[in-house]
């Protein structure tokens, strides 16, 4: 029996070491011909900075994705204003059955993200 792949992600607040939580996100597969983007999951953080699986296990498929973070909306929400009104995390799933995390940290001026485990 083959492995079933999943997406999750994890956002911390880099200013204050704690998780970000209540930001909401979306995520979106790149669609072809045409290269329109077409939305699967719209989620919120809880308060440990995670949410359900956007793509839960034998849900996802080889192609193009982007993760959608609305970051001005949780800043504005904790009284700060923010440089970044969003992030758009674009990447490839070249093998549907691996687990992927895609972590974001981020502060009022920057963002960082990288492929987790």
């Amino acid at each position: 029996e083959r492995p079933q792949g999943s997406l999750t992600t994890h956002v911390l607040n880099t200013a204050t070491g704690l998780p970000a939580a209540r930001l909401a996100l979306r995520l979106a597969q790149l669609q072809e011909p045409g290269a329109q983007w077409r939305e699967l999951a719209q989620r919120w953080t809880d308060e440990d900075g995670r949410c359900l699986p956007l793509l839960p296990p034998g849900q996802a498929k080889a192609g193009t994705y982007k993760l959608h973070f609305e970051t001005a909306e949780y800043w504005e929400s904790l009284g700060y204003s923010s440089f970044y009104p969003f992030v758009e995390v674009v990447f490839t799933i070249t093998d549907p059955t691996q687990k992927l995390h895609i972590p974001l940290l981020i502060s009022p001026y920057s963002y960082t993200t990288y492929r987790g485990s």
